[in-house]
């Protein structure tokens, strides 16, 4: 099988990626992820042997070169089903196709970032245009499945809906007394915790954060010494970020750590997640804070509704409405209880609705169809 990404570095689709590989058995297919850009050391993260990768080093803009190795790659390779995801992947199956893959699928993950809800008409152009060349497509989010039934035509037969799971060993909630990977005397016993976990970029819209929580200050003013906001992610925006938390006065009490290979360990030293997206798939940090136990104040986008049950797991709040996200991280700091019970729920509908082994099935399922649509 040969999995198609634009690149495998940091990120939500990568990390599921991963995650699939990792936890589908072994005696099943054989993988190879080819990478139209080229790889990081994210790789390590693959656990089997058996996974080789490749890097078809495209060049920004148009690449036609870029398909000419990749035919030949897939020629060599002669894959039982290609699977690419992602808009900026969509048209290698044209090039798996004049490569003789007769079984191929199509994962939409999220949004393309200069189109935030899939409105651009080159876009939908392309996608109508390559549809009849995709065997079956899985989208992560029900607004995806609208999306691509609606404005695209793909018929409701090869629609798949596949959530992404979450590892509920590794992302837990805390136990009392546990180490918390905070700087010294960052926080203390009775600090409040609000964190997030995203790249730091336009689309992911940290500076909203940011700015809420700086409203807080008047909100919460005998509170607001003990808050404390940390965000984890590198991006283009993190020295803006930086500069705005200067210059807001706000040092002591924002930590930006940057890219860190210790999640698990951060988010079970918050009390709270926030995700102020403009527009989202199905975010992997989402699913990781529920199964860490934290309630999750995320934007009405794209997947975010098929994870947070508000009331229950969490709250929504319209993107991009920072006097609305101020209110809302206000009324939870101010409700203990809340917190708790959001946050207990959380962990709860983690470990039943979004397990890895529900993901890897949907995903097994899917290439038992097309495999067998293509033998028929």
């Amino acid at each position: 099988m040969a999995h198609v990404i634009h690149r495998l570095d940091v990120g939500g689709m990568e990390n599921g990626l991963v995650n699939l590989i990792n936890r589908m058995p072994a005696d099943t297919y054989r993988h190879a992820i080819i990478c139209m850009t080229d790889y990081t050391d994210f790789s390590q993260r693959l656990r089997r042997d058996d996974v080789t990768l490749y890097s078809l080093h495209k060049r920004e803009g148009k690449d036609i070169g870029v398909h000419l190795r990749l035919h030949r790659l897939l020629r060599k390779l002669q894959p039982d089903i290609v699977h690419t995801r992602n808009l900026a992947t969509l048209e290698a199956q044209l090039t798996a196709m004049l490569s003789g893959v007769r079984a191929r699928v199509h994962g939409e993950h999220g949004w393309n970032v200069g189109d935030l809800d899939g409105s651009s008409g080159k876009n939908r152009r392309l996608r109508r245009l390559v549809r009849p060349l995709v065997g079956q497509y899985i989208a992560l989010s029900q607004q995806q499945i609208g999306y691509l039934n609606q404005a695209v035509g793909v018929t409701p037969a090869q629609l798949n809906h596949v959530c992404n799971g979450v590892d509920t060993d590794c992302f837990r909630p805390r136990r009392a007394g546990e180490f918390q990977p905070l700087p010294d005397d960052f926080a203390s016993a009775d600090s409040l915790i609000i964190g997030s976990v995203m790249r730091m970029q336009a689309v992911k819209a940290p500076l909203d954060l940011l700015a809420a929580f700086g409203q807080l200050r008047q909100r919460l003013p005998e509170q607001f010494a003990r808050l404390r906001l940390v965000m984890v992610g590198d991006g283009p925006l993190l020295e803006t970020v930086a500069q705005q938390v200067r210059e807001a006065g706000l040092a002591d009490q924002v930590w930006l750590p940057g890219a860190r290979d210790d999640i698990p360990a951060l988010m079970r030293a918050m009390d709270l997640f926030v995700l102020p997206s403009l527009a989202e798939g199905i975010c992997n940090t989402v699913l990781e804070a529920m199964a860490s136990g934290l309630p999750v104040i995320a934007t009405h986008v794209g997947g975010n509704p098929d994870l947070v049950t508000p009331g229950e797991t969490g709250s929504l709040v319209p993107a991009g409405e920072v006097d609305v996200l101020a209110e809302t991280l206000a009324a939870y700091l101010n409700d203990t209880a809340r917190r708790a019970y959001e946050g207990r729920t959380a962990r709860a509908h983690a470990e039943e609705q979004f397990s890895l082994a529900a993901m890897v099935q949907g995903y097994m399922a899917v290439y038992a169809k097309v495999l067998a649509r293509q033998r028929g």
